[in-house]
């Protein structure tokens, strides 16, 4: 069931935000809501203003259109509003020369705890992170996963109500990206509000919401099995044939809106009165169409090649910068 979000239930609102570097427009009029209890997904490939709008959200960076409010308040001047928050950056934000109790230890003067709470909660995010047989091992020996749920648990330690993660997965193996989630479902559960950014389509089918971003545009947003089944065009795996070929046909066929790799496969988006004339010239390279059912990334590329200002997405080259193939969970 999508969930509707009004402003005054919000806990994390940015209205029309807009944000420029010199020339560049990172934002462009980018709305969004989260509440309580929400797992809410910033979607988009690198260069789309994801991490612009985590750091405007978490009061790092002012903003030179709209507002963004935590709370109810503005987290660039409220200090205080950012006690209230935990805030996960893409890139490493722990001492690397310091072992993982001390990372912990570090955070907790940072955010006051006294030393009964410290001690209850580090033991609590050590269990559930899987880290306390590694307490003395230095941060930068750590594995890419350890070290991600490291700066996960530090970022939780003193009990945030919102918590923002920029590509918390990026980089991540399998295993550790799973826990990871499942790290995120609990807190969510609890009630905390989640707000992360990715590109990879299949942590977006995971949130309960999300807003599509693509050169600091939202281009779609809402629950993401609601923007699958609104998603007006067939989609086909072509099946047989030679790849470089087939690559050099789709390029060139004007029904295709969007294209990409599926294991030794490719899948189309087409439109739809053009699949008569894509089959038979498929048929001529000893190819075939095959209808699946659409899923989330296949959204996105209809979405991106609908802006207009992006080229139509293609098999020879994902669009998207996640490093990780379809269906890779």
């Amino acid at each position: 069931m999508a969930r509707q979000v009004n402003a005054a239930d919000a806990v994390l609102v940015a209205e029309e935000v807009e944000r420029r570097f010199e020339a560049v427009e990172a934002l462009r009029g980018v709305s969004l809501s989260v509440r309580c209890g929400e797992l809410f997904g910033l979607i988009g490939p690198d260069g789309a203003g994801k991490t612009t709008m985590v750091r405007a959200l978490a009061g790092l960076i002012g903003v030179h259109g709209g507002r963004v409010r935590v709370l109810g308040r503005d987290p660039l001047r409220n200090p205080v509003v950012r006690d209230a928050m935990g805030v996960m950056p893409q890139h490493y934000s722990l001492y690397g020369d310091l072992s993982v109790i001390e990372n912990l230890r570090f955070f907790g003067r940072l955010f006051c705890l006294p030393r009964r709470e410290f001690t209850e909660r580090s033991a609590r995010l050590l269990d559930i992170t899987r880290l306390a047989p590694f307490t003395d091992r230095r941060a930068d020996a750590l594995s890419g996963g350890m070290y991600k749920k490291l700066a996960l648990a530090c970022a939780l330690l003193h009990r945030p109500a919102v918590l923002l993660l920029d590509e918390p997965t990026n980089g991540v193996d399998p295993v550790s990206r799973r826990e990871l989630w499942e790290l995120l479902h609990e807190f969510v559960g609890e009630g905390m509000a989640v707000l992360l950014s990715t590109a990879y389509m299949d942590e977006a089918e995971r949130c309960h919401r999300v807003c599509l971003l693509h050169g600091g545009c939202v281009i779609a947003a809402g629950e993401p099995r609601a923007l699958v089944r609104q998603l007006e065009h067939p989609v086909f795996e072509v099946r047989g044939g030679d790849r470089v070929a087939l690559h050099a046909l789709l390029e060139g066929f004007s029904g295709v809106i969007a294209a990409s790799p599926a294991g030794d496969r490719l899948r189309v988006v087409l439109v739809a009165s053009t699949v008569p004339a894509l089959t038979a010239e498929l048929g001529t390279l000893g190819a075939a169409l095959a209808p699946v059912t659409a899923d989330f990334e296949d959204v996105f590329l209809t979405r991106i090649a609908a802006a207009g200002d992006a080229p139509r997405a293609s098999a020879a080259a994902r669009p998207l910068a996640g490093p990780v193939a379809r269906g890779d969970a």
